[in-house]
């Protein structure tokens, strides 16, 4: 009950009344009192009123008359002259004296509050203006124990009464908190449920229809979310089925394309001068289709193990690189470098960090093997404090626009006639197996930088 929304609603609301009726409690109180006090002021006037009627009062009436007004003395001050008007033996000496002419609202709350808090019957001198302008000053003496009594009876009777007004608005509150708020969100709640249950099925998705604004922006932003996350799923289903078709085809197509390089080997052979001018064409154009096959089945299994992360000399791994890349191009068309110092390590997986700097480096030689024009690959490295930067920079004739605007998008970044665009996707997800991030940061007619970061933490980057 406590941990739902109307059963806490319901609590606070009782309290915070009942708050609120303390609040009014307290000068009610005060307000009593006050009350209570002209009132025997008012009794004593007219007791007083008996004796200046007649005279010669007995002293048995006279003692009825002080019983009746709950007073000890009356003092009542006339023509400037105070008279004692009625009289009776004080049983303990005056312990407070209260002017009810000069009395503000906060000496009138403290007064009630005392009066409630002390226990003890005292002895107190009330002071006030007769009614109808019957003298200057009434003076009683009375004792206080009849008055914390009434006190007491009137605070018990308003709190009990401010009791019930709070449950009986907690339980209003309560009711309509359940109608017009928390009805409706379990709605919406059922609904998500019933959504994930099944979110192909049109039919579980939410119809806005509640009538509080707020209430209907969030039905309406779940409709809306609803309705692309469905569309998302079955685009994907879509796509899964679509990729597990093109695996099965790229796979078959590859052993076709294994084949057809076998023949290709035995027409390199022969003598015909238009064959052996055209197989070379052949061969490069079997071997390209065979490496595309081979791409899209390795992005297509999804199964690249989590790296081995180890402390790595970066600059043997960058050389194992160059040295099986330098043979893959005439001599002078190509330079590749490495500026690393032999010494420096880095934490990474050697054999994933080893295809992403092939990857890169292989991209760069060939982008500047078909410019027909001399350039260089330079491979260059640095530790900064929170991790370590590879950079690969080449100057080459920069990246197409389409290029770059789809680099690391499967199937559309491809920069080369032929290539598939999977080298830097795959490349990329490597990297962020690691924490880091692989970006280009520049490309234009002088050139081409890629950087990759790693990071020295347990973050990312």
């Amino acid at each position: 009950m406590l941990n739902t929304l109307s059963g806490r609603f319901l609590v606070l609301t009782t309290v915070f009344v009942m708050l609120a009726e303390v609040l009014i409690f307290v000068p009610s109180i005060a307000r009593f009192r006050e009350d209570y006090l002209r009132d025997h002021l008012e009794r004593a006037q007219i007791a007083s009123l008996a004796l200046l009627a007649d005279d010669m009062l007995e002293t048995e009436l006279e003692q009825e008359l002080l019983e009746n007004a709950e007073v000890y003395n009356v003092v009542l001050r006339r023509d400037e002259v105070r008279q004692l008007m009625l009289s009776s033996p004080i049983p303990k000496p005056v312990a407070e004296t209260y002017d009810l002419r000069a009395s503000g609202p906060l000496s009138l709350i403290r007064d009630a509050l005392v009066q409630l808090v002390v226990p003890e019957n005292r002895v107190i001198r009330v002071i006030g203006a007769p009614v109808r302008d019957a003298g200057l000053l009434i003076e009683i003496t009375m004792d206080t124990r009849r008055l914390r009594t009434a006190m007491l009876d009137y605070g018990f009777r308003v709190l009990a009464l401010s009791a019930v007004i709070s449950v009986f608005t907690a339980i209003l509150l309560f009711v309509a908190v359940r109608t017009f708020l928390v009805t409706p969100i379990r709605g919406v709640v059922e609904n998500m449920k019933l959504y994930a249950a099944a979110p192909e099925d049109a039919r579980s998705l939410i119809k806005p229809h509640a009538v509080l604004h707020e209430l209907r922006e969030a039905e309406e932003a779940l409709a809306s979310l609803q309705t692309e996350l469905t569309h998302a799923l079955k685009q994907r289903e879509r796509l899964a089925q679509l990729g597990g078709a093109v695996a099965r085809v790229s796979h078959d197509l590859r052993n076709i394309l294994a084949s057809a390089q076998l023949f290709t080997d035995r027409i390199e052979t022969s003598e015909d001068p238009l064959v052996r001018r055209m197989a070379p064409k052949l061969v490069n154009s079997i071997t390209r289709a065979v490496s595309l096959c081979e791409s899209t089945l390795a992005f297509g299994r999804a199964e690249e193990p989590a790296p081995t992360l180890t402390m790595v000399r970066i600059a043997s791994v960058v050389q194992d690189v160059l040295d099986g890349e330098s043979v893959s191009y005439p001599e002078g068309a190509v330079t590749l470098e490495c500026t690393i110092p032999p010494g420096m390590t880095v934490r990474g997986d050697p054999e994933q960090l080893f295809r992403v700097i092939l990857n890169l480096v292989r991209n760069a030689g060939q982008a500047i093997a078909a410019s027909g024009r001399p350039g260089t690959v330079t491979v260059s490295a640095r530790e900064e404090e929170a991790a370590w930067t590879i950079t690969v920079a080449d100057t080459g004739p920069g990246l197409p626009a389409k290029a770059r605007e789809h680099l690391f998008k499967a199937f559309q970044g491809g920069a080369r006639k032929g290539g598939a665009g999977l080298g830097l996707v795959i490349a990329a997800e490597l990297i962020r197996g690691h924490g880091g991030n692989l970006v280009l940061e520049h490309s234009d007619s002088a050139g081409t930088r890629f950087r990759i970061t790693l990071p020295k933490g347990d973050g990312t980057i």
